[in-house]
């Protein structure tokens, strides 16, 4: 959808794995507020029928308020919006119905989701990103910073990010087979970085042939394992006791 490469943002699973989270371009947030802006519009096609069998002359009726009611009904559409906007976002986890039919998501710069002040702010600075017309301010500011925020997300300290659909089961330590695997007696402790990479081995395992999987389980066993000879020699019987002691190896360190 956005031909050029999107920015990603850095974010660490509870598992201690580093995860990269595409941010949303323009097209993305297009399409979403496009699909939002529908929605809000059927609303109001309903809201104007509905007072329509209240009310025969709408126009008359809203050139007989005052100045003041009338400037307080516009600030009241303005106001529904917002609302809609923001409860959408806290009630959905960051996503209003329009960005969860496109995949986006609203979060916190460091990842985690939004809260109730952010999703006030970037919401109610959108009356800013609308000057001059037509969202003018807002689409400048997403072409112009690195990750793609308008005017609100910058001053609330938010971004959108694409969802996408990460296998976390990888990342959940099965039981060990019957009888007690030697424990690592030297092993130091792993980095982010090896506990991806024995988990990914892991996850994988069973689409390898036979003889690749042994030898890359092995190769992980001697270099992470921490065993004396007759340990690593108890470990490497089988595919499963392998398996087994690299997955108790990784859950060892979270």
């Amino acid at each position: 959808m956005d031909s050029a490469p999107s920015p990603s943002l850095e974010v660490a699973t509870p598992e201690r794995v580093s995860l990269s989270l595409p941010v949303a371009g323009i097209g993305y947030r297009c399409l979403a507020y496009l699909a939002d802006l529908f929605l809000l519009f059927l609303f109001w096609v309903v809201a104007y029928f509905t007072f329509t069998l209240l009310v025969s002359d709408v126009l008359g009726f809203f050139q007989g308020l005052s100045g003041l009611m009338q400037t307080l009904l516009v600030v009241g559409v303005f106001a529904t919006q917002w609302v809609y906007w923001t409860a959408a976002e806290l009630l959905m986890g960051g996503q209003t119905p329009g960005k969860r039919l496109v995949g986006i998501r609203v979060v916190r710069v460091d990842g985690s989701p939004v809260g109730a002040l952010e999703s006030a702010v970037r919401n109610l600075v959108r009356i800013v990103d609308f000057l001059p017309l037509f969202y003018a301010a807002g689409l400048l500011s997403v072409l112009l910073t690195r990750q793609h925020r308008r005017l609100g997300d910058v001053l609330a300290g938010t971004l959108l990010v694409r969802e996408e659909r990460i296998d976390l089961d990888k990342y959940t330590a099965t039981p060990a087979p019957p009888g007690a695997l030697p424990a690592s007696t030297h092993a130091e402790r792993l980095t982010s970085e090896d506990m991806e990479l024995i988990l990914s081995f892991l996850a994988r395992a069973p689409e390898l042939e036979p003889e690749a999987r042994k030898r890359l389980g092995t190769k992980l066993v001697e270099r992470y394992g921490g065993l004396d000879e007759a340990g690593r020699a108890t470990v490497l019987a089988s595919l499963q006791s392998t398996e087994a002691f690299l997955r108790a190896r990784v859950q060892t360190e979270r």
